[in-house]
């Protein structure tokens, strides 16, 4: 056996999650705002067709740099400005996405729990917030989700203590939330 050997690398991981359009946006919005560092409220994107961008608004792809000839499937992320005191369940059930955009992606800081961790946490909301917040396994993460129109989906986690790590992902780490962008869909 050698070390080029299948079977003694593991393997290949570039397959586990194949390069679309949505799994690109949903990277680029998670590492857009990690580039600004923790503490951040929630932050909301539309995804649009880039080709219909550039032929609809070629001066806005001249401002964020896109260009002619890239993937005919290319999704861009466009910022949408939230109001400062928002909650963004109340936000996600109200908001209805024009047909021009394909899909929508947020990118939201949370406090995590191991699941054993769950049969201590009391049933009253206000109570639960300060149990988490004072629970001393909690990790403190940045979720990403973003779904498209047809229903596909792609998510990321990636905890404070691992910036330096590419996060996890995967089509369903935080289905609640992916569920809840989709209803903003349909």
């Amino acid at each position: 056996m050698s070390l080029n050997d299948p079977d003694l690398t593991g393997p290949d991981l570039s397959e586990l999650h194949p390069s679309t359009p949505l799994r690109e946006a949903t990277l680029e919005v998670e590492e857009h705002v990690t580039s600004a560092g923790w503490d951040q409220p929630a932050r909301l994107f539309a995804l649009v067709e880039t080709a219909q961008l550039l032929a609809k608004e070629p001066e806005l792809a001249d401002q964020l740099g896109l260009e002619a000839g890239g993937s005919p499937d290319a999704l861009t992320p466009i910022e949408q400005e939230l109001p400062p005191d928002g909650d963004l369940e109340s936000l996600l059930v109200a908001i209805e996405w024009p047909e021009a955009v394909s899909g929508c992606a947020v990118v939201i800081e949370r406090l995590m729990l191991p699941p054993e961790a769950e049969e201590t946490l009391p049933d009253d909301p206000a109570k639960l917030r300060d149990a988490v917040a004072q629970h001393p396994d909690r990790r403190e993460v940045r979720l990403a989700a973003a779904v498209l129109r047809d229903g596909s989906r792609h998510s990321t986690v990636r905890a404070r203590s691992d910036d330096d790590t590419a996060p996890l992902e995967g089509p369903d780490l935080v289905p609640g939330l992916l569920a809840a962008l989709h209803q903003t869909l349909t």
